[in-house]
This record gives C-alpha cells, structure tokens and sequence, in this order.
C-alpha cells in the first residue's frame, strides 16, 4: 500500500459515524423529504455549545472546578469562562468582572462524535425519559436541551457526580427554521416527544 492510498484509508477510517453518515446518505435524504431545490439549502449541524451557569455557586472554588472537570470530560476541550455581561448589584455581580458560567463549543469530528455518545449513550440514561421537548427550538432554528443532571455521562466516576449540577446543550443548525432542524436532529437519532408526551 502506498503513501497515498494509506493517507485515504486512515482519513475514512478517523471520520465520525455520522459526519459520514450526513455527507453520505442524510444529505439526500433531507434534499428529498424537505423538498429543497438546492442542496445548499439542507440543514446542517453548525456547532454544539455545551455550558454551565454557575450562579450562586460563583464563588465556590470547589464547585468550579466539579463544573470544569464535567465540561472537560464530557466534550474532551477544555471550558472557558463565562464572564457577566450585566452588573446586577443584588447578586454582586460585575459586567466584566464576575465568572457567571463555563462553556465548550464543539466543531467538526468533536461534534460529530460528541452527538453519537450523547444520542446512544447518555439520553437512554436519563431518568423517567420520554423523549425531547419538540417546544425548544429558537427562531433560527437551533435546538436547546437542558440536563438537569451530569451523572447521564458515563464518562464520569461515581464520585465525580456526587455534587449535581445541571448543563445546556445547543445545537447550532444552520437551515433557517424549526421544521428543517428538527428533521435533522432525528437523522441523528434525537428521540423528540410525540402528542401525549410520550415517544
């Protein structure tokens, strides 16, 4: 085997499963059902920005770092800080000043991935589920699910998940609306309530 078509082989073999899945097969797929006269028009997964508000938590050094440890673990990048972007003189907050969360946004492979372990590992996790809320999608089309509690990852130890917090995941989809994103959510396997609140 040569250099060439060893590069090729590596490359296919280090693609996430549904990064090839969605230029494969969901790319036409979508074209088809959405009805969409250019392929350029089909929705496709931007980025996904997993974050933490740490709130009344914001000075407790120790529940920063439990936050930190999660956001590393689970999306495999290190978080940023978050900086208060109002002062708000009841909570004694500065704009600029004060850290009010920690975020991860994930771009391509990462994102891919991160999607797969969230989808097939960690939602079946998740207590009494019934499937996403079909009501939390923005104007643009980007979906926001929160979690109430980290232990769903199992990329977490028992004891890492002993203080609870919770996390937001948005999914940043470009497409322009609601029905276009959550078709392609479900090509990733999003379990999305049906009527009655069941899947």
């Amino acid at each position: 085997m040569d250099k060439t078509t060893s590069s090729a082989v590596r490359r296919i073999a280090s693609t996430p499963r549904l990064k090839a899945l969605y230029k494969e097969t969901y790319v036409k797929e979508l074209q088809a059902e959405l009805k969409l006269a250019n392929i350029h028009q089909v929705p496709k997964l931007e980025k996904i920005v997993v974050s933490v508000g740490i709130g009344k938590n914001k000075d407790d050094k120790h529940y920063y770092e439990v936050v930190r440890n999660t956001l590393t673990k689970i999306t495999g990048q290190h978080p940023v800080d978050r900086m208060a972007k109002k002062s708000i003189a009841s909570f004694k907050i500065r704009a600029g000043l004060n850290r009010v969360g920690l975020s991860v946004v994930l771009r391509g492979s990462r994102m891919y991935e991160f999607m797969d372990r969230f989808v097939n590992v960690s939602l079946p996790r998740t207590r009494d589920f019934h499937g996403v809320s079909v009501k939390a999608f923005d104007k643009s089309g980007n979906f926001n699910f929160g979690i109430v509690d980290q232990s769903i990852f199992p990329e977490l130890s028992f004891e890492e998940t002993q203080i609870i917090h919770g996390l937001q995941v948005t999914f940043v989809i470009s497409g322009g609306n609601a029905i276009n994103s959550k078709a392609l959510l479900e090509k990733f396997g999003i379990p999305f309530e049906k009527q009655g609140g069941k899947k």
